[in-house]
């Protein structure tokens, strides 16, 4: 997937216990790669796969 380029302007504040945070941070970083990164990239995958349900 190319860059995205579009400016992120809005956040989602979600509440979570401190041990699941520590353990997925964790792993994103033993992966290379960023909480941030992977949760956008499980809401893309929700939606893409949930909206061709509905068509």
């Amino acid at each position: 997937m190319a860059k995205d380029k579009k400016k992120r302007d809005s956040q989602l504040v979600i509440r979570i216990h401190k041990e699941e945070r520590d353990a997925f941070v964790e792993l994103c970083e033993a992966l290379d790669t960023s909480a941030s990164r992977e949760i956008r990239r499980f809401m893309r995958e929700f939606v893409e796969k949930n909206t061709r349900k509905k068509k």
